[in-house]
C-alpha cells in the first residue's frame, strides 16, 4: 500500500500509542461515512481514536469505539459521540483485511483521522499484530538509541 502524506494541520485525531502497542504490518487509507456535525467537530480537532478498532461485519468495515464530540452549534441535528462509523474501502481490500484478521489473528487499528487535499475525512488504518512486553521494551531501547545517535551527531557534526 502507498504511504499517505499528511501535514500536521490536516490531522484531526491521532492514535499515538498504536506504534508502541502494535507491530504495523500494512497501512491503507479508508474513507469515513460521517454526518455534517461530525465533520465540523473533527475540524475542531477534539476527536479521539486511542481506544478504537475496526471490524468487518456483514460484508462492511466498521470503526468501533471512536469518540467524536458533539458539535456545540449542532442543536437537535447533533450526532451520537460514540456511534459506530462505516469505513469506505474497496471490496478487494475488505476481503484481504478480513482474511488476515481471521487467518493470522491480526487487528485493524486506526492510526489517524485527517482531511485530504480535497477536504474529505480519511482514516489511516493499519493491519497490525499485538506486541508483548519484551517487544515493547525492545521498541523503547531502539527509540532511546536513535535519540542518542542524533544527539551525538548534532554535537560532533
Amino acid at each position: 500500500m502507498a504511504k499517505t502524506k499528511t501535514s500536521r494541520s490536516n490531522v484531526a485525531a491521532e492514535n499515538r500509542k498504536a506504534r508502541y502497542n502494535y507491530e504495523i504490518i500494512d497501512t491503507l487509507e479508508a474513507g469515513l461515512a460521517l454526518t455534517g456535525t461530525e465533520v465540523k467537530s473533527l475540524r475542531q480537532g477534539k476527536a479521539t481514536i486511542a481506544e478504537s478498532y475496526a471490524t468487518e461485519e456483514g460484508g462492511e468495515l466498521w470503526l468501533i469505539n471512536s469518540f467524536i464530540p458533539e458539535y456545540l452549534e449542532g442543536n437537535r441535528f447533533n450526532h451520537e459521540p460514540k456511534r459506530r462509523r462505516k469505513l469506505l474501502v474497496h471490496r478487494t481490500q475488505l476481503n484481504r483485511l478480513a482474511g488476515a484478521v481471521q487467518r493470522d489473528g491480526m487487528t485493524l487499528v486506526p492510526l489517524r483521522i485527517y482531511f485530504n487535499d480535497r477536504g474529505r475525512a480519511k482514516l489511516a488504518l493499519a493491519l497490525a499484530k499485538g506486541k508483548n512486553a519484551p517487544d515493547k521494551r525492545q521498541t523503547i531501547k531502539e527509540r532511546d538509541w536513535n535519540r542518542q545517535k542524533q544527539r551525538v551527531l548534532r554535537e560532533h557534526g
